[in-house]
């Protein structure tokens, strides 16, 4: 069976694990005031050459958006974001339970709108009932679908955020495969319009790790407070800040993301010669394809894929391509996919034969 069901399911890239092997037997101090953690931070300060930010690591993502949520909100404040979001559907109501409620928003291809946002917040500020304070914008880039923000996309948020004395927030876990997916922007620009954000090493090469970045000078003080309350610190911090060093020293992180891009890119190409329809078209590694029973019956002992959802009696898969998807994979995904065309179509045509047998009969006099 051939894996596509994620881009965290291996280990970590070459440069990391030497990086590990080296340091393995050295002595450190711990939770993040070694070396290394001065390293990744130098790196990561090197791609924001205009904006001067705090930098902190934390283990997972979900760990990541409590933590800075904690930080960022005021009990009585609340986070907009899609109904779509990572927060709203795959944590477990983790932001929910620090006690912040969270406002949804209909997405757009995955994406928070500026001109529902707009609206969204009017709402919220002029109804005296609510009695929750609109503060922070949370959105993905890229996207839970695969999808990536636009300049002008972005630039408006932050304007409708700074406008309304709000925060904007953006989860990274997949953000090297936006900056890859043929974008105007850097690291540098999305410094300037986001408050703070993170930048994901989990789902792009490293082993485990996330990078806050926090760019708003209200925002750095006592931050690491409300890390090491949430458990957030881990002892042995060298080993987070290594995952960084090996993915920004030598620019393997956009080479990842680069490359995972260019072989989802070949799948969807394939997909969509083939006539399968998507659920929603895709610039990055996520693919959301939609398939009959028969082709999914025919796929689903040769490829791990995820099911995301059903669409009446179709079903709609994920397939994610990573750093380590090999070329030969992609290539018996196409012929799988191929295949399972074929089938779907033979399936249709013995059905339509058996339907006009069946009408003959019914027409033959007795």
């Amino acid at each position: 069976m051939i894996f596509f069901r994620n881009d965290y399911g291996e280990g970590c890239i070459e440069p990391i694990m030497k990086l590990l092997q080296q340091a393995n037997d050295e002595s450190n101090p711990g939770y993040g005031e070694d070396k290394y953690s001065q390293r990744a931070r130098e790196l990561i300060q090197s791609k924001l050459p205009d904006v001067p930010s705090d930098i902190h690591f934390i283990v997972s993502g979900t760990l990541t958006n409590v933590v800075m949520m904690r930080h960022v909100l005021r009990p009585y404040q609340c986070v907009l974001c899609t109904d779509s979001s990572h927060i709203v559907q795959h944590e477990a109501g983790a932001i929910e339970q620090t006690g912040h409620k969270i406002i949804q928003i209909p997405n757009s291809s995955g994406k928070i709108s500026a001109v529902s946002l707009s609206k969204t917040i009017n709402k919220l500020n002029s109804d005296e009932h609510f009695l929750m304070e609109p503060k922070l914008v949370y959105l993905s880039n890229a996207t839970e679908f695969g999808t990536v923000y636009t300049r002008e996309e972005l630039e408006e948020i932050s304007r409708i955020c700074k406008e309304n004395h709000m925060y904007l927030m953006i989860d990274g876990a997949r953000i090297g495969q936006a900056l890859m997916s043929g974008i105007d922007y850097t690291l540098n620009d999305i410094a300037k319009w986001a408050d703070l954000f993170w930048i994901g090493g989990t789902k792009n090469g490293a082993l485990f790790g996330e990078a806050v970045v926090i760019t708003n000078n209200d925002l750095k003080p006592y931050f690491r407070h409300v890390q090491k309350q949430s458990g957030a610190i881990l002892a042995k911090g060298w080993l987070i800040a290594m995952q960084f060093i090996g993915l920004f020293e030598n620019d393997s992180f956009y080479q990842c993301a680069k490359y995972s891009n260019e072989l989802a890119s070949i799948i969807q190409n394939e997909i969509i010669r083939l006539g399968y329809p998507l659920f929603m078209k895709s610039t990055t590694n996520q693919i959301f394809l939609v398939l009959n029973q028969v082709q999914y019956e025919y796929l689903k002992d040769k490829v791990d894929f995820e099911i995301w959802t059903y669409w009446d009696e179709n079903v709609i898969i994920r397939l994610v391509t990573s750093w380590h998807t090999s070329k030969t994979a992609v290539s018996t995904l196409c012929q799988y996919l191929q295949l399972a065309m074929d089938a779907s179509k033979a399936a249709e045509a013995q059905t339509e034969k058996e339907e006009e047998e069946t009408e003959n009969t019914e027409e033959t006099p007795v």
